[in-house]
């Protein structure tokens, strides 16, 4: 099924104009349910109740209302929020240019494609080669809904991709959340934790061998449910015992999940050294 655009609009940077259009770069595979009542199998519907005057509010009842202070609240009208939008256009203003690496991924919201809109080709292939070889992502500005987004737009495949982003002020402080300033780290526990590391590292991000499979669990458990056939549910996972020795953790991991040709003098445990994982479990053992 080709690609249908859901949007366009011109990237402009100096006196340089682009028409482009627009594409869903990326959609969540979740799978949806609706709710039903379990007395008789048909789909609810949903009400909007006021607890107040104890009745059912139809939509065209309801007016927006900020919360300002503990249940007291301003009431802004649809038409005042219009007013606030920004002036409708399609486009894309590019204020600057930066290095990729300089860009956090923590900023990204969302991902399109974009392609040259009709007259756009030579302009959209020279401003693509362009970022490539210079190495640059923009950064520009867009109205989006009558709202005033922050964009990315980067060269990727030999195209552009464009990234809404949040504005600093949406991003919370990292610094709000402990990050373990006070542990010590023991002797030999970065250099085995490196060789896990360089042991587990490739050089290429390779999507597809990732796949989500709590999704596929769901779909086939709605497959059978449809044919009828008798369910069979897994048993969960064994529970990980809890890490009681970091270093033999480090090392356990080295002999289980590395190849030996990949670990670079590592030392694989001997055969009669015990588990690090174990060990917490033959101690609990012996004290029943």
């Amino acid at each position: 099924m080709p690609a249908h655009a859901i949007g366009s609009g011109t990237i402009s940077f100096g006196l340089v104009s682009i028409p482009v259009k627009m594409y869903t770069a990326a959609s969540s595979m979740g799978v949806t349910f609706n709710m039903l009542h379990g007395k008789c199998g048909s789909r609810i519907k949903q009400q909007t109740f006021c607890p107040t005057c104890n009745e059912t509010v139809e939509r065209g009842a309801l007016v927006k209302g900020h919360e300002f202070a503990k249940d007291r609240y301003v009431r802004v009208a649809d038409d005042e929020l219009k007013a606030l939008e920004g002036e409708a256009s399609k486009t894309i203003d590019i204020a600057e240019f930066v290095p990729l690496e300089k860009v956090d991924p923590v900023y990204f919201e969302r991902a399109y494609y974009l392609g040259p809109d009709k007259g756009g080709e030579k302009a959209y292939r020279l401003l693509t080669d362009a970022m490539a070889k210079s190495s640059r992502v923009a950064v520009a500005t867009f109205v989006m809904r009558g709202k005033e987004s922050l964009v990315l737009i980067r060269p990727s495949s030999d195209g552009l991709m464009l990234h809404t982003m949040f504005f600093s002020d949406e991003v919370r402080s990292f610094g709000e959340i402990s990050k373990g300033e006070g542990a010590k780290i023991r002797d030999g526990e970065m250099e085995l934790a490196q060789q896990l590391i360089d042991g587990l590292s490739n050089d290429d991000f390779k999507p597809e061998s990732y796949q989500d499979s709590y999704r596929m669990r769901v779909l086939q458990l709605i497959e059978s449910k449809v044919e009828g056939k008798e369910i069979t549910v897994a048993a969960p996972e064994a529970a990980r015992a809890e890490v009681i020795d970091l270093m033999e953790a480090l090392k356990e991991s080295l002999a289980k999940r590395v190849p030996a040709e990949k670990k670079p003098g590592a030392k694989a445990p001997r055969r009669d050294e015990p588990a690090a994982a174990a060990r917490p479990a033959k101690r609990a053992a012996g004290k029943k």
